[in-house]
């Protein structure tokens, strides 16, 4: 097969994470975020954020293995993390909380927050310090 010439044409649409269940892990992001429900199918949800932009999708995956982070030889090690930007790290936090996470016990930075979802996927929160 030759090689191409040009790169494939592409839009981003989604992230997509497996879960136990799709619908729960879909909820904590939903209260989380406050994004919209754009599909809602069995095992599978794609929530929208408000004024467009990449969604961020969940997929129930019967085999699921719960993450271990910081990663470890021994443990399954995460895939991808997600980053959201916050205008307040420490009132941030506690909704994160609030809404279901939960704190990772390394925090690598000051100005970054890493917490697990209900299903063990590590996301950060961080704030921007450059000016």
């Amino acid at each position: 097969m030759p090689e191409p010439t040009e790169p494939l044409r592409t839009t981003f649409t989604a992230v997509v994470l497996d879960a136990p269940d799709a619908h729960e892990l879909a909820a904590f992001y939903r209260r989380l975020l406050g994004w919209t429900t754009d599909q809602d199918e069995p095992g599978w949800v794609k929530l929208a954020p408000p004024g467009g932009g990449t969604a961020l999708s969940f997929q129930t995956e019967p085999l699921f293995t719960r993450p271990v982070w910081p990663s470890t030889a021994e443990a399954q090690q995460m895939m991808l993390h997600l980053d959201f930007e916050v205008p307040d790290l420490d009132e941030a936090a506690r909704l994160a909380v609030a809404h279901g996470a939960v704190l990772a016990e390394f925090q690598p930075q000051d100005d970054v927050r890493v917490f697990l979802d209900p299903a063990g996927h590590p996301f950060c929160l961080w704030v921007r310090t450059d000016t």
